[in-house]
């Protein structure tokens, strides 16, 4: 009875949750959308569209941003005032501008400089929590799905070049895992409806080696059965927050990078927030504006926001440490990833392809919360060691070109009257008046949780937006009009014009990877970034192995605000993330051209390239990482 006994209650149950899902045919299958999208705004969406996507677009300048904030008084405040440029911020940014509401964000660093740079890279609708919703028959965790599932193939559409659906491979060992797997995953499927991606499937051992050659056939004492593959989508989470950021800015955003709040302004009579001091950290100035609503989107940093309101507020924020590891191409096919649902002490690991690399984690624990978070050696270990269960191949520290921790900012209710659970959906709350707090959810779900933060703020000042939210069939810069083949164009169109060490000018073939990274990257406005290529000879490569060339450089100064070397090798391109080491040789190139596009002196060249090399000490690459008597700490 024991343990048999038990797996076939939970195969029972799963079996019967997922009769019960089909049997609710569309009730349950295509739940009605969370977003009013669909209200008679069409018009306004192809018209925000339209301004979006105009391939003649020029974002304002960082300092027409500035001016703006500036000018916001007291007597003409802005509706929204943002803080925190994050997926959440920026996200809340676009929602309201497209409203027709007046907008402003600011960000300490930059944007995606937080967490949102820092994620699994999945765009995802969370199995487990389904796997909690039949097991704790808790609605709530199936409701989490629905909408989840719903928002992960808006994000897909919305940003097509920088998001696309992966296929995930579970590894079984026993015939039972083959069941157990098989029925949850199907019950994904339906659960996702129309929103679904791609069916998920069995594969026998030999066409999962097949598949994923780098996988065992035989762990410690077992022997795979089979695999289970189930799709997920995938993201450039830093470039689409970026992407998010600068839509904003075309929809009529103020968004300002490198720019703290400093205090709030409150109103006399009824202590009410009506805007905030604000200090730009690349200037050293600071400055007043005005708003009749402050969003406080700061993530794992917006308990420290809400206390410039109150001091006594009640924190909200359970901080958790994600540590990730990235390896190279030969851990893992191109295309297929592979994602164990339970270690041996119950964590959930993965590896899969992401820019040409294989991105491995993940670590789930408690820390503190920090500007640069490190990840430490013991977490790293852990990755490691638990892929090396699933894999032929040899598991190496030696292999490892980055590693890197996030923070996610896990949200407790401040109103609720208990603290039993966390959870792992947003939360939205004004507990002072004048300041709107959005925390907590997840990458997946940021559209829905700006639309849920701007209503609020709509609510507390009495705002009036000129439609309602058009958001989720709202393309981002980029992203309308491009298709995969699009970087077919850049290769037979254009070449790249290079500089050699003798100052002679050499034409360069734009080779298909170089073409597809740019088509990626920036979707239909890459063809701007290879005419920089070929005309300002700004052709060569960055970093012998990757696509990234010199004229990105230029054009993200020009183009979306990147307004330092960790902007640049940290979010606008991945270089950080990818390998560490290839960043720091990357350095004095990209310091160069930046410094020739924002006019920095030697003073502040040499400042930038002792700013980025620290920044650069935080990811733990092999050359880097920790060693304590020949073994790592």
């Amino acid at each position: 009875m024991s343990a048999t006994a038990t797996r076939l209650r939970r195969i029972a149950a799963v079996a019967t949750a997922a009769v019960a899902v089909t049997a609710c045919s569309g009730a349950v299958l295509l739940p009605p959308s969370v977003s009013s999208n669909d209200h008679g705004v069409g018009p306004v969406v192809e018209s925000m569209r339209r301004t979006i996507s105009d391939p003649n677009a020029i974002v304002p300048s960082r300092s027409v941003q500035e001016s703006t904030l500036i000018g916001a008084s007291s007597t003409s405040p802005l509706d929204i005032l943002v803080v925190g440029g994050g997926a959440t911020g920026c996200g809340v940014a676009l929602d309201a501008a497209t409203r027709g509401l007046r907008i402003g964000l600011v960000e300490r660093e930059d944007f995606s400089s937080g967490t949102s740079s820092r994620s699994t890279k999945l765009i995802h609708g969370g199995v487990r929590y389904l796997e909690k919703a039949v097991f704790n028959l808790d609605y709530g965790q199936l409701k989490l799905v629905f909408h989840a599932l719903e928002e992960r193939k808006q994000v897909i559409e919305n940003a097509p070049h920088l998001c696309h659906a992966l296929p995930c491979m579970t590894p079984c060992f026993n015939w039972f895992e083959v069941v157990y797997y098989w029925m949850g995953l199907k019950m994904y499927d339906l659960v996702a409806g129309r929103h679904i991606l791609h069916l998920s499937r069995y594969y026998s051992v030999q066409e999962s080696i097949e598949l994923f050659p780098t996988l065992a056939r035989k762990g410690k004492d077992k022997s795979l059965r089979g695999t289970v593959v189930y799709y997920d989508g995938q993201m450039n989470d830093s470039r689409l927050t970026v992407g998010l950021a600068c839509s904003a800015a075309l929809a009529g955003a103020a968004v300002l990078n490198h720019a703290e709040v400093v205090s709030f302004l409150k109103d006399e009579g009824s202590e009410r927030i009506i805007g905030a001091k604000i200090r730009d950290n690349l200037s050293g100035q600071e400055f007043e504006t005005y708003a009749e609503v402050v969003v406080n989107a700061a993530g794992p940093f917006c308990d420290s926001v809400r206390k410039m309101a109150n001091k006594d507020a009640q924190p909200m924020i359970c901080p958790s440490s994600g540590v990730h590891v990235v390896l190279p191409d030969y851990y893992s096919p191109e295309g297929m990833g592979l994602i164990v649902p339970k270690t041996k002490d119950g964590r959930v690991v993965f590896m899969l392809p992401w820019l040409g690399r294989t991105v491995a984690g993940t670590t789930d624990s408690n820390t503190s919360i920090t500007a640069l978070p490190e990840p430490h050696e013991d977490e790293i270990q852990f990755i490691l060691d638990a892929i090396c269960d699933y894999l032929n191949v040899k598991v190496r520290r030696t292999d490892v070109l980055s590693a890197w921790s996030g923070i996610r900012p896990l949200a407790m209710d401040p109103t609720a009257k208990n603290t039993e659970s966390i959870s792992r959906d947003h939360v939205v709350c004004e507990d002072f008046p004048g300041l709107v707090t959005i925390t907590g959810g997840k990458w997946t779900t940021y559209r829905s949780m700006a639309e849920d933060a701007v209503n609020a703020a709509i609510k507390s000042g009495k705002l009036s937006p000129r439609n309602e939210c058009i958001t989720g069939n709202l393309r981002l810069v980029g992203g309308d009009g491009w298709e995969s083949s699009s970087f077919t164009v850049l290769a037979q169109q254009y070449v790249r014009m290079k500089k050699t060490h003798g100052g002679k000018v050499v034409p360069g073939v734009m080779d298909t990877a170089s073409a597809k990274h740019l088509s990626h990257a920036y979707g239909t406005l890459a063809e701007r970034v290879a005419t920089i290529a070929q005309n300002e000879t700004l052709g060569k490569r960055l970093a012998h192995g990757y696509p990234y060339l010199e004229a990105e450089v230029a054009y993200c100064a020009r183009n979306e605000y990147c307004e330092s070397a960790i902007d640049f090798i940290a979010r606008r391109s991945r270089l950080a993330f990818l390998d560490t080491d290839a960043a720091g040789r990357a350095l004095p190139r990209i310091i160069e051209i930046l410094a020739k596009e924002h006019n920095w002196d030697r003073s502040r060249q040499k400042q930038e390239m002792q700013k980025a090399r620290e920044f650069l000490e935080t990811f733990k690459s092999s050359k880097n990482a920790q060693f304590h008597d020949g073994k790592h700490k």
